[in-house]
């Protein structure tokens, strides 16, 4: 089983965590694509919009009289076929969603958490034990954990005030509750920084929904 230092915010060692082997021993590429997917079509906005023939402005009057000009029968300005007329069969709101299977986004976020291990992006801290809600001595905190360029936080408190203060405006720096990581989160940003309490009570659950084959292996 491998384990991972548990550090504090000051980047001095203070401990170790053991890694369960059914959470961090494999990374699938093709179920994280399915979870990114998902997760991306879900956020889409679906409000564009085309005016059919009942919407567009315009007279609804006959134009002309149906036969004996010589012309095209024709019933409305608003018709399509005409410039400034309705469009047929144009894009209209809707959403984007579509059901994706818990046991599938549970088997991606294994995955996202077995790919930032296998980088060296995982980070594990003791806890966001923030002193006083100050922007600029969390930044100097996170340059202190090697947070070169964007960084996730992974918390399991309730609320903790401060880091939420301190962190808010740091730019690529953003913090998520533990039970709502995904694995579009931890691909998104370049290092994972999660609290001790969080990362334990994510790889329990993670553990217990692992398949039972893979639980063999380990």
């Amino acid at each position: 089983m491998a384990t991972i230092d548990v550090l504090d915010l000051s980047g001095k060692k203070v401990g170790s965590m053991d890694l369960a082997e059914e959470v961090f021993g494999a990374v699938n590429e093709d179920l994280l694509w399915e979870a990114v997917k998902h997760y991306q079509a879900a956020q889409r906005a679906g409000t564009h919009a085309t005016k059919n023939k009942k919407l567009v402005s315009g007279s609804g009057k006959k134009l002309w009289k149906q036969k004996g000009t010589g012309r095209a029968r024709v019933g409305s300005i608003r018709s399509p076929l005409w410039r400034h007329g309705g469009t047929v069969h144009g894009p209209q709101p809707r959403s984007y969603d579509y059901a994706f299977p818990k046991k599938k986004l549970l088997g991606a976020l294994r995955s996202a958490l077995a790919a930032k291990w296998a980088d060296g992006k995982l980070t594990v801290i003791e806890s966001f034990d923030v002193k006083e809600p100050k922007a600029k001595a969390f930044r100097e905190s996170l340059n202190t954990l090697k947070v070169a360029s964007t960084a996730l936080l992974v918390d399991g408190a309730a609320e903790n005030k401060n880091l939420i203060l301190s962190s808010r405006n740091l730019k690529g720096v953003e913090l998520v509750k533990g039970h709502e990581v995904h694995p579009w989160h931890l691909l998104r940003y370049d290092v994972a920084i999660f609290s001790r309490p969080a990362l334990e009570k994510l790889q329990g659950s993670l553990k217990a929904s692992a398949p039972k084959r893979q639980a063999e292996v380990a």
